[in-house]
């Protein structure tokens, strides 16, 4: 069994904490995931939208989505309570309101709030709007990140056909979507969630390589080397538990002989199945190279280090990718 498959058989067994709204309502590939979902019985569905819109969609689609919840936000009787809680979430910033009432009316900040409050358990959203700053800027106001960290990042889920690296072919890269020149503090908050999301999801110990040009000095004085190094030291400082180790090249990190090598004595050098990247731009260009010349099986981005989870979709996501999001959306409420 692959691990997306896995992913879902955990999702099927979940009692509680299934509910997952997409806010994306009448989108042809959102309706197809949550039709396949809904019958799977890998989460519950609510649809923020209007009732008639969605269920005329879903109807000249030859879809069935009876068993979803469709929302409307002007027309339920939530609308007041979530648009006074959000007042008092934002008040300190200047927000009115009569604002508030007026971003409750957005299907993106109405679903988020719904997520906040527990009548739903997780978000995916993106395959529409442009970018994961619509989906993320109301989760950063409303759901907020962790207690103990102040960095939400974006990571990728890598399945490789060969089992060769990583745990069985399975890999996390990260930060591959949220931030671009991440600080040695944004780095060590990177590492530690994207450790938090390899157990949730693969269910294996993380070993976590904070990758760059260099290994153990080879890099010389150089200011980069010197951000990783750091942001080392910051993540263990934090959680002297992990395994942990950089920095390392890429090659001394996956490689076994390697490792030995140009990292002797170290648990993670040649044994890596999470790797963060000193950027977006390393991150991003990675994943995707993995995934096409690797022919690499890419799950994300998947949004961590949020208190409740939202993950946000590629515009050129597929309804397949849709409902395999769905399902570690709720794998990850589970975990929370």
């Amino acid at each position: 069994m692959d691990l997306i498959e896995s992913i879902k058989n955990k999702a099927r067994r979940a009692t509680k904490n299934k509910m997952i709204v997409l806010t994306e309502s009448t989108e042809e590939r959102n309706l197809k995931a949550a039709d396949y979902v809904l019958r799977e019985d890998i989460a519950e569905i609510m649809f923020i939208g209007s009732e008639e819109e969605v269920k005329k969609r879903a109807k000249e689609l030859k879809l069935d989505i009876s068993k979803s919840i469709i929302v409307d936000p002007k027309e339920s009787n939530k609308f007041e309570e979530y648009s006074s809680k959000f007042y008092e979430l934002r008040k300190h910033k200047g927000i009115t309101e009569e604002h508030a009432r007026e971003l409750m009316h957005d299907r993106m900040y109405f679903g988020t709030m719904a997520v906040k409050v527990g009548d739903a358990h997780g978000l995916v959203s993106g395959a529409v709007h442009k970018g994961a700053y619509e989906t993320l800027r109301p989760a950063l106001q409303i759901i907020k990140p962790k207690p103990y960290l102040s960095t939400v990042s974006g990571a990728f889920l890598m399945c490789l056909p060969t089992k060769e690296f990583g745990e069985d072919g399975v890999l996390v890269f990260a930060d591959c979507a949220v931030v671009p020149e991440p600080t040695a503090e944004q780095l060590a908050d990177i590492a530690i969630a994207s450790s938090e999301t390899f157990s949730a999801l693969v269910g294996a110990t993380p070993k976590v390589a904070m990758l760059s040009f260099s290994t153990k000095g080879s890099g010389a004085e150089n200011p980069v080397v010197h951000k990783i190094i750091d942001a080392t030291k910051i993540a263990l400082s934090k959680r002297p538990e992990l395994m942990l180790d950089g920095e390392l090249q890429a090659d001394a990190a996956l490689v076994p002989w390697i490792g030995e090598r140009k990292a002797p004595g170290s648990k993670v050098a040649g044994h890596a199945n999470v790797l963060i990247f000193p950027d977006l731009n390393a991150g991003n260009i990675a994943y995707k190279l993995v995934e096409r010349l690797a022919k690499a099986r890419a799950t994300g981005p998947i949004l961590q280090g949020l208190a409740k989870p939202v993950n946000d979709l590629s515009r050129g996501a597929s309804w397949e990718d849709i409902a395999n999001l769905i399902a570690v959306t709720v794998v990850q409420a589970q975990n929370e």
